[in-house]
């Protein structure tokens, strides 16, 4: 695969920089692609050129597409789409704002949160830090020459600590053109792949198979983009016979949090902070909070973002003596292991008691009869806010509401039960498998 990409690389850059707009400074290029060799082909070719590579989620509506090609000042978009196989798109030229500071970054990536919460800043990432990244999460993964990765992610959401990584350290990456289980798991044995990376959206798929592939080959299945869940971490275990590692992928970090040493015993746990990195857990003041207790994870080390583009704010603006905070609620245990609880923001506070609407998720989860759910805060006159939930049920599976609430009522306390439990077909997801929050 090297090989296909280099030699189509060669014939990319040149017509890139050929295209109208593609020269002086840090020109930044829209990349608009499905996944596969293409995408790739074109990334690589951006960055070669001296650009700085800005993906466009095929996701994004029309109006979200032309509000990140104008906050990013974008030169041009490759459209990858385009049945001749590629095609430039220019852009309104305008100058950034902070143009200089930029430049300054020698910048290689702009990447914008797939927007399951708030409004996306644009994470802006330099050559340096992008090395940085990818050496740092290797020492939890463990990836190099013999491995074969199969590729489920979409690539204009994962493709720094991941596609560039098996790159660098001289991994094979599986290509599979079905995101159907049967297809993906038939590519994974004829191929001998040795990783998979993905969701637990996609693991739950997997497991679901009900053909007769095995796979033999796997030694590191990681599940990342959204916390897992105990239905998912069996049926997988059960299904191949391996563990699920949780890693906390963050896009402003990297892959600072990977459970390499207890997915066996403590699946559902991130486990330990990979060696290079320094990890606090903070309450609102600021402090350290005690072992068992939720705090704010904050996270120190190499590979940190250089840059928020919109508003422009540099990484020492926004870090506290070189400590990131996150924004995600974590917990640890006498072990050291940390347990992700949910975002800052989605937070409910009930009557003045914090509620973490993924607590109550992972019951609601936890159902036989539950294939997907949500929770979610109402206002309240009384208690400020109370909890209410949306499931969606497995295929052929039979529950009511009433039924649901009191399997929640066995395990939560009172003021976490959701008031209201209404059922649903489908919940919104991200291209990455994360429900989004409402």
């Amino acid at each position: 695969m090297r090989r296909l990409v280099r030699a189509h690389r060669r014939g990319s850059l040149a017509w890139l920089r050929s295209c109208p707009g593609f020269a002086g400074g840090v020109p930044r290029v829209g990349l608009s692609c499905r996944s596969g060799v293409e995408y790739i082909v074109f990334a690589l070719a951006i960055l070669k050129a001296g650009g700085c590579l800005v993906p466009i989620a095929d996701e994004l509506t029309t109006a979200e597409r032309d509000e990140l090609i104008s906050t990013s000042a974008l030169c041009g978009v490759i459209d990858g789409e385009d049945p001749s196989g590629k095609r430039w798109i220019s852009c309104e030229s305008r100058r950034f704002r902070h143009e200089d500071e930029f430049r300054a970054l020698d910048p290689a990536f702009i990447r914008f949160s797939s927007g399951t919460t708030g409004r996306s800043k644009g994470v802006v990432l330099s050559h340096r830090k992008l090395e940085e990244r990818v050496i740092a999460a290797n020492a939890g993964l463990g990836i190099g020459p013999a491995d074969r990765v199969l590729w489920m992610l979409p690539m204009a959401h994962h493709f720094a600590v991941s596609i560039v990584l098996y790159l660098y350290h001289g991994a094979c990456t599986v290509l599979v053109d079905s995101h159907l289980a049967g297809p993906v798991l038939e590519t994974a044995e004829r191929s001998g792949a040795t990783v998979v990376y993905g969701s637990p959206f996609h693991h739950a798929l997997l497991a679901a198979d009900k053909g007769g592939w095995g796979w033999p080959t796997l030694r590191l299945a990681v599940s990342t983009a959204a916390p897992l869940t105990a239905p998912v971490v069996e049926s997988f275990a059960k299904r191949f016979g391996r563990p699920l590692v949780q890693g906390l992928g963050i896009i402003e970090v990297g892959l600072p949090l990977l459970n390499s040493g207890s997915a066996a015993d403590a699946p559902l746990s991130l486990g330990r902070p990979l060696p290079a990195y320094d990890v606090e857990l903070r309450n609102d003041e600021g402090l350290p909070v005690s072992v068992g207790q939720p705090g704010e994870l904050w996270i120190k080390g190499p590979g940190m973002f250089d840059a928020y583009l919109s508003p422009w704010r540099t990484l020492d603006e926004v870090c506290v003596d070189g400590w990131f905070p996150t924004g995600d609620i974590a917990e640890a245990d006498a072990a050291g292991r940390l347990f992700l609880r949910g975002r800052c923001k989605s937070v409910l506070n009930v009557n003045g008691m914090k509620v973490f609407p993924e607590e109550v998720e992972e019951v609601l989860a936890s159902h036989p009869a539950v294939n997907g759910c949500r929770v979610s805060g109402v206002a309240h006159a009384v208690f400020g806010t109370v909890p209410v939930a949306e499931v969606v049920l497995a295929p052929d599976a039979a529950a009511t509401p009433r039924e649901l609430l009191q399997w929640c009522r066995r395990t939560l306390s009172p003021h976490k039960v959701p008031v209201r439990l209404r059922l649903v077909d489908a919940l919104s997801r991200t291209a990455s498998g994360k429900v989004r929050r409402a």
